[in-house]
């Protein structure tokens, strides 16, 4: 299994695991929601789900009323199919969300996971938030080196475009020490359970970690911040 594919099946069990949806839906949330996956289409999406279901983790259900069974015929069009996520498949992507391995830390499979979060231990939180910001300081390291390198061989464009990278990596990093501070904190102190009961980690009853005045500037952890 690629990469790629492996973030699209993880994304389709998460998704999931909130609500049955057909295949429509499914293409809708993973471009709105995850931003990730805009450029992903059906021809990707379907196979991925068969395989899904293969496996067991998911269920295929007739998803019309009886006024859409009956207009199905009429219209020459077929009842779409609801997708429902099994016991296995639940149990599967749990597992996944407690790994933390380096793919964990790229851009897209960051983002990926970054969605998630609020189904992800503090822990696994914590793991993943600081192997983000060492990926993306070790990227910021090479950037700086390969520009003090190449300066006096690039003209003003290309130059002003690896500035431009070199800040979008420094706001993330600005923006993951700002989160992994926030969990810390988190971590030591109890708020009271009619101030957070509301925002309650659905898999370990841990209160989330976002700090709680955001800044519309900084970055999306979908953006692509390689140059």
């Amino acid at each position: 299994m690629s990469r790629r594919s492996g973030i699209l099946e993880f994304a389709v069990l998460g998704l999931l695991r909130e609500s049955p949806m057909h295949g429509y839906e499914l293409r809708k949330r993973l471009n709105t929601s995850l931003g990730v996956f805009r450029a992903f289409s059906y021809g990707t999406l379907y196979p991925c789900l068969k395989t899904l279901v293969a496996n067991g983790w998911l269920i295929e259900e007739p998803g019309a009323t009886p006024e859409d069974a009956l207009a199905a015929p009429l219209a020459g069009r077929r009842a779409k199919i609801v997708y429902r996520l099994t016991a296995e498949g639940k149990e599967h992507f749990e597992e996944l969300l407690s790994q933390t391995g380096p793919d964990a830390y790229e851009d897209e499979h960051f983002a990926a996971r970054f969605a998630f979060f609020g189904q992800t231990s503090r822990d696994v939180r914590m793991r993943v938030l600081e192997g983000r910001r060492s990926r993306l300081e070790e990227r910021l390291e090479k950037m700086s080196a390969s520009l003090a390198r190449t300066r006096e061989r690039l003209d003003d464009y290309t130059l002003e475009l690896q500035r431009h990278g070199m800040e979008s990596v420094e706001r993330e990093v600005r923006w993951l020490n700002e989160l992994i501070e926030s969990e810390r904190a988190g971590r030591d102190q109890k708020r009271p359970a009619s101030e957070g009961s509301a925002q309650q980690d659905s898999t370990t009853g841990e209160t989330g970690g976002l700090p709680r005045h955001r800044d519309s500037s900084r970055p999306d952890p979908s953006d692509d911040t390689t140059t």
